[in-house]
């Protein structure tokens, strides 16, 4: 995506999913944008002024340029999002532009070291859906996820680094100890001598009747500032206790929604970061029900109305809804790592260094005369870092630590490598 684009007019219906999934794009894409329902005053006016007699939902006006019926895939080739690798051979590939992807990227790429970053959808990760992230490092009043996200992508950029977004990896392999080779779409390889996998997490999925039929249709798994700019009025309900739940319910709150906050245990501090506990307690808008579960979701024209919760006493209330959002927590993503070699600990997430050993012994296949390094999984030239890793803080600012001491361990690897040629 280019840099510091200028505002784009967006013509939609709010609760229509694609129309929804455009505007999450665009806003975890940090690009600008107004949007117009197709029966405004607006609308109409721009409809005309550009001659479309006959509009597509969604319609994307960028300058004169119209993308009538608009993609995700459209706007991003027009905006150069699909570029493919400019070599065949890097010093490092980085799977996953979250935090940690992008940590590494930006430490590898101004160390020297040719960089090649895979992302199958655009950085960030699931801080983009975070409407704001307020004690991350340098920022006293705060930053949204998706813009610090951003600003991250151009730095690795700016150093030299390549990012290949939209694209995941097909496929890979490890080639005689001393070679990862990468498999994208449209029969394109690349290969790299060593690799840090940061793919991150995906969302949890709460197990309810009908919820699936009502994704984008008034229940979304995360809550970004999309979201949070149509909603002032709405009652929306929150599911979660992490700082991901406790951003997306002040979001809400201060744009002037009614909120109810769903948690499932005891208490609010336990996974949340006190200022934000803080916050939630003293905003009059905010109605926190502990010890409570979402039982069903309601529905009325393919449109979600209304949820029932139940308490711990077994007491049930249906409240209504215009918005559910769940920010339960996730899954690490690691489908890929049965194949790769990787091992995980009981939960699915990536053993590294020292917990791969097992009363003090390496990890059987292990081929190398020393211990796995600090985040190396156990396939040598192979780290893993942020939220997929076992053990890790499950926060951006760790996740970028994680990031830059990969690339720092991924020297002494391809010091090995060269020292055995």
């Amino acid at each position: 995506m280019s840099p510091a684009r200028p505002t784009v007019q967006v013509i939609g219906r709010r609760l229509e999913p694609a129309d929804h999934r455009l505007r999450d794009f665009l806003t975890r894409a940090d690009q600008p944008y107004d949007f117009y329902e197709p029966d405004s005053p607006e609308a109409l006016d721009l409809l005309g002024r550009h001659a479309i007699a006959e509009a597509r939902l969604p319609v994307v006006i960028d300058g004169d340029q119209v993308f009538n019926g608009a993609t995700i895939e459209a706007l991003a080739e027009a905006w150069g999002g699909f570029q493919p690798p400019a070599r065949a051979h890097y010093d490092l590939a980085i799977v996953g532009a979250g935090p940690a992807g992008l940590g590494a990227a930006v430490y590898a790429a101004s160390d020297g070291l040719s960089t090649i970053v895979f992302e199958r959808d655009i950085p960030g990760g699931q801080a983009s859906h975070t409407s704001m992230i307020e004690n991350f490092f340098g920022f006293p009043d705060g930053i949204e996820g998706a813009h610090l996200a951003r600003m991250a992508a151009r730095q690795a950029e700016r150093f030299g680094a390549e990012l290949i977004l939209l694209r995941g990896v097909t496929g890979g392999h490890w080639d005689d100890e001393t070679r990862w080779h990468f498999e994208l779409a449209g029969d394109v390889e690349v290969t790299a001598d060593v690799a840090v996998a940061a793919p991150g997490m995906e969302w949890r999925r709460l197990d309810v009747e009908g919820l699936d039929e009502l994704l984008d249709r008034g229940v979304y798994y995360g809550a970004g500032r999309s979201e949070a700019a149509t909603c002032t009025g709405d009652d929306v309900v929150v599911v979660g206790a992490g700082n991901s739940a406790g951003q997306a319910v002040m979001s809400f709150a201060d744009a002037g929604a009614r909120v109810t906050m769903v948690v499932r245990g005891d208490v609010l501090g336990r996974t949340m970061s006190g200022y934000l506990v803080d916050r939630i307690g003293e905003h009059p808008g905010i109605d926190v029900r502990l010890r409570t579960q979402v039982r069903e979701v309601h529905a009325d024209h393919e449109r979600l109305r209304a949820v029932t919760i139940e308490d711990a006493a077994g007491a049930v209330e249906r409240r209504p809804a215009d918005g559910l959002f769940l920010c339960i927590g996730g899954e690490p993503r690691t489908g890929w790592a049965d194949a790769a070699g990787v091992r995980l600990d009981r939960a699915g997430y990536v053993l590294t260094g020292p917990d791969l050993l097992e009363a003090g012994n390496r990890p059987e296949g292990w081929p190398l005369d020393r211990d796995p390094l600090a985040l190396e999984t156990s396939v040598p030239g192979l780290f893993a870092a942020g939220d997929v890793r076992s053990g890790s803080t499950k926060r951006v600012a760790g996740a970028v630590g994680e990031g830059a001491m990969a690339v720092a361990l991924a020297h002494r690897r391809l010091a090995e490598l060269a020292a055995a040629v």
